[in-house]
C-alpha cells in the first residue's frame, strides 16, 4: 500500500496545506479517505481525479468533506472516465441529510457502510469503530488483504481506551493529534501525550500525526509524542503530498 497525504490540518486550510484527506493505493486501486478543503487541488498534483475507484468518509464535519462537492462537479463536468462510470462515496447513515448529499446524478453514488460489519472494498477489508466526537465519526482499520498490512486512521476523536483495540499492531497509525500535552479541559481531539500512549499500548510500527493546528510547532508535537512512548516507534507529522509506503 502507498499512502499520500492530501491534507493534514484541522479546521481550515493554510499556507498551501489542506484539511484532512488521504489517498490510499494498492494494486492500481485508488481509495480516498475523507476529502477536506484543498483536497482536490492536491489530488490533481498526484493523479487524475477521474481514476479514483472509491471514496470513504469517516464523518461529516466540513474539514473532512469540504471538497466532496467540488469533486462531484469535477466528475459531472468530465465525461471521459477511464475507470468507474460514477464515483462511489461510502458514508454512514446516522446523518441522513449529509449521507443523501453524496448522491449526484451521473457523477457520484452514495453507498452506506454498516459500522457493525467489515467492509470489503477493492483490495481492502475495513473495520469500523465509533469514536468520541461531537458528531458520529468512525475510526477505520484498513487491512490490505493480499499482504496483511494494516493502516489505521483514528479520524477525529478524544482519547478513549477502546481505540487500543482498533489500532492494535498497525503498520501505520494516523492519529488526530490536535493538541500539545498541556491541553486541559474538554477535548474532542487527542494530545501528543495521548497519541504517544495509544501508539505504545497498541504496539504500532509507525505513527503519523495529523489533524494538526495551523500554528503548531511541529518539532514540539513530535518530541512530546516521543516522550510519551515506552518503545521506539517512528514518529512524523503529516505534510501535503507526503507519500509513505506501508
Amino acid at each position: 500500500m502507498k499512502l499520500t497525504v492530501l491534507g493534514y490540518l484541522g479546521g481550515y486550510p493554510s499556507h498551501g496545506g489542506g484539511t484532512s484527506s488521504y489517498l490510499l493505493e494498492s494494486n492500481g486501486f485508488k481509495l480516498l479517505i475523507d476529502f477536506g478543503s484543498g483536497a482536490l487541488l492536491s489530488l490533481e498534483k498526484v493523479t487524475d481525479p477521474l481514476t479514483i475507484d472509491a471514496m470513504i468518509l469517516t464523518h461529516y464535519h466540513n474539514d473532512h468533506i469540504a471538497d466532496v462537492g467540488v469533486m462531484q462537479y469535477y466528475w459531472q463536468l468530465h465525461a471521459e472516465r477511464p475507470k468507474e462510470a460514477v464515483l462511489p462515496i461510502y458514508g454512514h447513515r446516522e446523518d441522513i441529510q449529509h449521507f443523501d448529499s453524496l448522491e449526484w446524478s451521473g457523477a457520484t453514488q452514495k453507498v452506506a457502510y454498516k459500522p457493525e460489519e467489515k467492509l470489503n472494498l477493492g483490495p481492502y477489508q475495513i473495520t469500523f469503530m465509533k469514536t468520541h466526537h461531537p458528531v458520529t465519526a468512525y475510526a477505520l482499520r484498513i487491512l490490505e488483504i493480499k499482504t496483511g498490512k494494516i493502516l489505521v486512521f483514528t479520524a477525529d476523536s478524544a482519547y478513549f481506551d477502546g481505540l487500543i483495540d482498533i489500532c492494535q499492531d498497525a503498520d501505520l497509525l494516523i492519529t488526530d493529534t490536535n493538541f500539545f500535552a498541556n491541553k486541559v479541559g474538554q477535548k474532542w481531539h487527542m494530545t501528543t501525550f495521548e497519541t504517544g500512549r495509544l501508539a505504545s499500548q497498541a504496539n504500532v510500527k509507525r505513527l503519523l500525526l495529523s489533524h494538526l493546528p495551523e500554528i503548531a510547532d511541529q518539532d514540539r508535537l513530535v518530541q512530546e509524542t516521543i516522550q510519551a512512548l515506552n518503545k521506539p516507534i517512528q514518529v512524523q507529522t503529516a505534510k501535503t503530498r507526503l507519500a509513505i509506503e506501508i
